[in-house]
């Protein structure tokens, strides 16, 4: 029950990003500080990026590890090494039941498709909880995930570890302080494809289940079906629609980010996609979903474009200003701004363009990079909130995942850049309606919003205030 492993990019964070001691906080009423005399976590997922996690947060001298939790009994042995003698369970749910007040945080590091289940029985009993990104599997989840966390008043923390790093909190201070003027449209794109890991378009001829894994305990709220060696289970899950989101959810949540947090962004008002081809199954190779978001202080107008593209699709480098030698990087994002622009690399410091508008600029001097799973400890000890809870990635992850939406239901060929055809029909366009918590043009979508769970693996809706 394991998240992939860590990432190229986000190796290089863990490796360059300047660390301080010291997590930033907000005040806000929550639950009362540890009752124990650490921090006391359980991990839920304990090898691939579940490792990655909990061997972090370990390095937090406040912080003791008392209980791993995995559904395959094979994948303990890295989370025995770093942190030895914590006792091992198969189901999340036991665990939880057994260590009872001994607990006092949670870290989520499974397949997408488990997030919302195991994170929301955590904050029901009143666990803070660190959950990998996307914080869940479709729009409702993320949805509730976000209101669980108000209601239970505990300190979350997504697990998009670049939030914290140097280079997004510079972009993201550049933006606010006005170094390009008010922003008018974003392209946010990454290289990887929505269905690269196995390039199946249907499920294979199942194989025999591995002696070690609890296969029925894999599967969780998703529907049945037979375990296929390699293709799920432990990293090629992401390709398929029950446990993944392709592309986009596995890296809108990094990628995004710094453009949520800079413009102070939240729900989309529509959103429309094109893609290169998909079923019932798995997400396409390439896609592009176009949002637009009710403008503020901070862009040029009442609304604002932001573009998302996969599969190797890039905007045009030539709206960026760049030299001639230069091009976009394979992933990242572009904000065009009405006195220039600025391109963000995935992961990498942000350079404003054209040049010439920019010789002898002072980038800021003071912004650090912070250990993400540090502040989520202290802030657990402080008594505050993260500037990455719930609160904050809940619209983050629902955005990503209305993308998702917006690919299953429109069918028709990316155009040759990434960017929406100019033949794209009204129709295609989904009107979203946040607080409704649905789009008022298409009962198709609706659907779509949620999933049919098996039974023993509903997500509960959070309470109404």
């Amino acid at each position: 029950m394991n998240s992939t492993v860590t990432c190229p990019s986000r190796r290089r964070f863990l490796r360059q990003s300047a660390i301080a001691a010291a997590a930033v906080g907000f005040p806000a009423v929550l639950r009362a500080a540890n009752p124990n005399s650490r921090v006391q976590v359980a991990a839920i997922g304990v090898d691939g990026q579940g490792y990655n996690d909990l061997h972090n947060v370990s390095k937090h001298a406040q912080a003791a590890f008392v209980g791993f939790c995995d559904v395959d009994t094979a994948r303990f042995r890295r989370a025995d090494a770093a942190v030895p003698g914590v006792p091992h369970f198969g189901d999340f749910r036991a665990m939880l039941e057994q260590l009872g007040s001994k607990v006092d945080a949670v870290i989520v590091g499974t397949p997408d498709h488990q997030h919302a289940t195991m994170a929301i029985e955590a904050m029901r009993r009143g666990k803070h909880v660190y959950c990998e990104k996307p914080l869940a599997h479709n729009v409702w989840e993320s949805r509730q995930m976000r209101l669980w966390a108000e209601n239970a008043g505990v300190v979350t923390q997504m697990g998009n570890q670049i939030h914290s790093a140097i280079e997004y909190r510079l972009a993201t201070r550049l933006i606010r302080d006005g170094a390009i003027g008010k922003v008018k449209e974003v392209y946010s794109w990454v290289a990887v494809a929505g269905n690269e890991r196995t390039r199946l378009l249907e499920p294979p001829a199942p194989g025999p289940v591995p002696e070690t894994l609890d296969w029925d305990r894999w599967i969780g709220p998703a529907p049945m079906r037979p375990y296929a060696p390699v293709v799920y289970h432990p990293f090629a899950w992401r390709d398929w629609q029950d446990f993944g989101g392709g592309a986009i959810g596995d890296f809108a949540c990094h990628i995004l980010d710094p453009v949520f947090t800079a413009l102070g962004l939240r729900a989309p008002l529509t959103v429309a996609a094109d893609n290169s081809g998909i079923n019932r199954h798995i997400w396409p190779t390439a896609e592009t979903v176009k949002y637009v978001f009710p403008g503020n202080e901070l862009t040029a107008g009442a609304r604002l474009p932001v573009t998302w593209s996969d599969g190797g699709l890039r905007p045009d480098r030539k709206l960026a200003q760049l030299p001639a030698d230069l091009d976009l990087p394979r992933s990242g994002s572009l904000f065009i701004g009405e006195r220039g622009n600025l391109v963000l690399p995935h992961v990498g410091g942000p350079r404003l363009y054209p040049v010439e508008n920019y010789a002898g600029f002072a980038y800021p001097k003071d912004i650090k990079g912070l250990n993400h799973y540090h502040r989520w400890i202290d802030a657990i000890l402080a008594g505050t909130k993260t500037s990455d809870g719930f609160d904050y990635a809940g619209w983050l992850s629902e955005t990503a995942q209305l993308g998702n939406v917006a690919t299953r239901i429109v069918r028709r060929p990316v155009s040759s850049r990434g960017r929406l055809t100019v033949a794209a029909e009204e129709a295609d366009v989904l009107q979203w309606d946040a607080a409704a918590l649905r789009f008022t043009n298409s009962p198709a979508a609706n659907a779509l919003l949620t999933r049919v769970y098996r039974p023993g693996w509903e997500v509960p809706a959070a309470p109404v205030a």
